[in-house]
């Protein structure tokens, strides 16, 4: 979430004149996140979330995206529902661009994940998985392992200014993960954007999962090395150190929803390996292409360092839970 298009109180109600929600009470941008912008509006006593795309999502995917939270939504599983405007429809065009509001879901993100909430996120990681198994939706992942020698290109004259060592390594761990990525996993629908900003608990219950605008098919385990990258390393971006309880008890929510193969436990430490250069490259990337005058929090890449090296020293899944 960010805010990029800034809007007023009078551009809102004309957005809202669209829908059958009733008389805009208050709003507010929403600084958190990098790819679209964001209002939380209070209308009528109700609470929702303003969305605009902008930047990487494609107009063509958000109907996936849509259809994606209604049917998780239908299954009983917490997230965002996408509202209907007046003609029945979730995705309204506004002024050249396109937006969705959804419903508002309660609850907060915490800063740091308890092993007990790593649990819970891993056992609602699987129902979601084995939800998304039945659904009848594609969307290739634009940010898989085939996208990052492209995307390390377009920066690698410039990311030596992020840090020094940067070009070298990104190389050394780009040369590891194309060689060694797995061909035939178990795949499906996976949120692939599962940090803690995005996981809402209420007195430290799970609540739900916001912002699924990176969901795409992909490996199931590679969410969970995603997980593991966003949840499970603690302590100073410079002095990070792996987690081996929150990644373990994560492992042991998913496998009572659904087991792991031997292959998918063969291939955590390349996935994760993976998982961490792809958040690496798109956070230097952004670093380097701040949009002018926008309301938005960019998130540090050197925090991917550390992550890089435990994942490139590590043998095997054993070293991620025992």
């Amino acid at each position: 979430m960010a805010v990029y298009t800034k809007l007023n109180q009078s551009k809102i109600e004309k957005i809202l004149s669209n829908y059958k929600l009733g008389k805009l009470e208050s709003f507010k941008g929403i600084e958190e996140g990098i790819e679209n912008t964001n209002y939380f509006l209070l209308v009528d006593k109700k609470k929702f979330i303003l969305t605009i795309y902008e930047k990487r999502v494609k107009s063509t995917d958000l109907p996936f995206f849509s259809n994606l939270m209604s049917s998780l939504n239908d299954a009983n599983f917490q997230c965002p529902a996408p509202i209907s405007n007046n003609n029945g429809e979730t995705i309204t065009n506004f002024e050249g661009k396109k937006l969705m509001i959804v419903s508002f879901l309660e609850g907060k993100a915490k800063q740091n994940l308890s092993p007990a909430n790593c649990k819970s996120v891993g056992s609602e990681i699987a129902k979601m998985h084995e939800l998304t198994k039945t659904l009848k939706l594609n969307r290739k992942n634009d940010l898989s392992v085939n996208s990052w020698r492209k995307l390390f290109n377009s920066v690698k004259d410039k990311c030596e200014n992020i840090h020094k060592d940067l070009p070298k390594l990104i190389e050394e761990n780009l040369n590891d993960v194309e060689n060694n990525w797995p061909k035939n996993l178990p795949k499906g629908i996976i949120h692939a954007d599962l940090f803690h900003d995005n996981i809402f608990f209420i007195q430290d219950k799970f609540s739900g999962v916001i912002d699924f605008y990176f969901s795409c098919e992909d490996f199931f385990a590679f969410e969970i090395a995603i997980c593991f990258n966003a949840l499970c390393f603690d302590g100073l971006k410079s002095n990070l150190s792996f987690n081996v309880t929150k990644a373990k008890n994560l492992i042991d929510g998913y496998t009572s929803i659904r087991k792991l193969t031997n292959e998918e436990l063969d291939s955590i430490k390349v996935l994760s390996q993976g998982a961490a250069l792809r958040f690496l490259l798109t956070r230097v990337f952004d670093s380097l292409n701040k949009v002018e005058g926008a309301i938005v929090k960019i998130k540090d890449p050197v925090e991917y360092l550390k992550r890089l090296e435990f994942h490139k020293n590590s043998k095997n899944h054993e070293d991620y839970f025992f």
